[in-house]
């Protein structure tokens, strides 16, 4: 089950989504009820959470409307809009924490000039960004920022939206605490460097690293968040990123150094996940910065992972 957020006439509502077009949930609920003769009572609700598993009060609702929708697609057809013609949302546009890894993909930390460790070696490296100004719609602009406007890089990452809280818990349990799965791109700036006039200090390049992560519009988000019913196996996962139809990303979530059910162990050995958090898994190999190509105005990024979606957005410069 695929569901999104779009702007219905300046309110954000919550639909089933599909390649080409989209089904209002409130809509798909009323025309169902009416083909049933059945009585549905179901206020209108933007959070997509409440629709998804393990702890959605109306996901088995949305699990019987999909399922009706899927075995009726002439009446599906009836009350579809087609995406070209609404504007998608974030799926989850408020996380109270926004985790992202670095280097949990070999090739990409060898493309960057590192060694790899096996997994028995190390453990997964996670930083924040501030979601409220870095998550962005898709198909909405990237913007490339006036204080660095020459070294922004692309990263294709799998999302996890967490859909139980818990902390302490086991790699074997931790699947059962999400809700689904969705795509970013973990937008970078390379080469980020705050005062130029600068005295040098020993921590002055990794600070660099993690400011260039924060930049305004710098964590595109969606089309879709796709229920965990839909993928039982999140380290099966087809990747491919392009940038105005070249493909510099070819990968699979099989790479992963730290799959999601270790990610969501290691992180909540110290945090408490909670409803809404959202945790990007890293990058493959094909960034932009091992070829010194950077996004520009006027680029377009296509941003596709196996079985949710492609995620796209235009490259525009700060105003």
């Amino acid at each position: 089950m695929k569901l999104c957020r779009f702007d219905d006439q300046g309110t954000p509502s919550v639909a089933f989504y599909y390649d080409r077009e989209l089904v209002p949930f409130q809509d798909a609920a009323e025309y169902y009820a009416l083909k049933k003769n059945e009585t549905v009572e179901l206020s209108r609700n933007n959070d997509i959470l409440k629709f998804l598993p393990p702890e959605g009060p109306h996901y088995h609702f949305a699990r019987q409307l999909h399922e009706w929708l899927e075995s009726n697609p002439a009446e599906r057809k009836n009350i579809a809009r087609p995406l070209s013609e609404v504007r998608l949302l974030i799926p989850n546009p408020r996380p109270n924490k926004l985790f992202l890894l670095a280097g949990n993909y070999v090739k990409h930390i060898e493309e960057g000039g590192g060694i790899a460790a096996e997994r028995a070696e190390t453990f997964p490296y996670v930083f924040m960004k501030p979601p409220s100004t870095t998550l962005t719609n898709p198909n909405d602009p990237i913007r490339i920022p006036k204080v660095s406007p020459h070294s922004i890089d692309w990263e294709l990452e799998l999302g996890v939206v967490i859909g139980k809280g818990g902390k302490h818990i086991a790699e074997e349990d931790a699947l059962k605490h999400v809700a689904g799965y969705t795509i970013f791109n973990d937008i970078s700036d390379r080469k980020f460097r705050p005062n130029p006039n600068r005295k040098q200090r020993e921590k002055d390049s990794f600070f660099d690293w993690l400011h260039g992560k924060w930049h305004d519009s710098s964590c595109p988000c969606g089309p879709c968040l796709v229920s965990t019913d839909e993928i039982p196996d999140p380290q099966q996962l087809a990747m491919k990123l392009q940038v105005n139809g070249e493909t510099f990303q070819d990968a699979s979530t099989a790479q992963q150094i730290f799959p999601v059910a270790a990610v969501i162990e290691f992180i909540s050995s110290f945090v408490t996940l909670e409803q809404g958090d959202m945790i990007s898994t890293g990058t493959a190999a094909g960034v932009g910065n091992t070829t010194g190509t950077y996004l520009k105005p006027g680029d377009v990024v296509e941003a596709t992972i196996e079985g949710i979606g492609t995620l796209r957005n235009h490259v525009v410069a700060e105003a």
